[in-house]
């Protein structure tokens, strides 16, 4: 147990040093809070590449529509979660995490140059259980290749994060139900 801890300790050092790297060739942006800190979110415009999606509130999504794509700041959120030992209370400190982040990424939708091609969000996750009532909606990914691609991408996440390596599958928001959900009234 205690050389896993170590193994885990040391793989996450690696990954702290190489995230920087991954953070500026992937084009990814930080989307920051209140207090100009960093959310767990970092985002990118992408081009929808999957088969045509409709969602709840009448929005499709097509092949080649313009998306804003989240990513978690993985090293960031496992860091965090290290001392938590159990995996209901680390799926409620996510949890918990995601929904103090999304008025931040409901605000950077409204302010995005592009605010007016963007149709909505997506990401691909293996973590899905309860994403509905944050308002995400989850469809499974049709391309097998690339579903075995992002199932292999995530297994050193999963293996230090202590979670099952389960499917991945498309979450989406549409913009209309990220900024009616998440921006205040006031």
């Amino acid at each position: 147990m205690r050389k896993e801890m170590k193994m885990k300790s040391y793989l996450l050092g690696v990954w702290n040093t190489i995230d920087p790297i991954y953070y500026t060739f992937t084009r990814l942006r930080y989307i920051p809070d209140e207090e100009q800190h960093n959310t767990i979110f970092r985002v990118r415009l992408t081009r929808y590449k999957g088969s045509d999606v409709v969602l709840q509130d009448g929005t499709i999504i097509h092949k080649n529509d313009i998306l804003l794509k989240i990513h978690l700041h993985n090293v960031r959120i496992i860091s965090d979660l290290q001392p938590v030992k159990s995996e209901v209370k680390r799926a409620v400190f996510i949890y918990h995490m995601v929904k103090r982040s999304l008025p931040r990424l409901a605000h950077y939708l409204q302010h995005h140059p592009k605010n007016e091609d963007i149709k909505g969000v997506i990401g691909i996750t293996t973590l899905h259980r309860g994403v509905n009532r944050l308002g995400f909606e989850v469809f499974s990914i049709k391309n097998n290749y690339y579903r075995r691609y992002k199932k292999l991408t995530f297994t050193p996440i999963n293996l230090m994060a202590n979670a099952k390596n389960g499917e991945p599958v498309y979450l989406f928001m549409s913009k209309k139900d990220l900024i009616s959900k998440y921006t205040s009234k006031n």
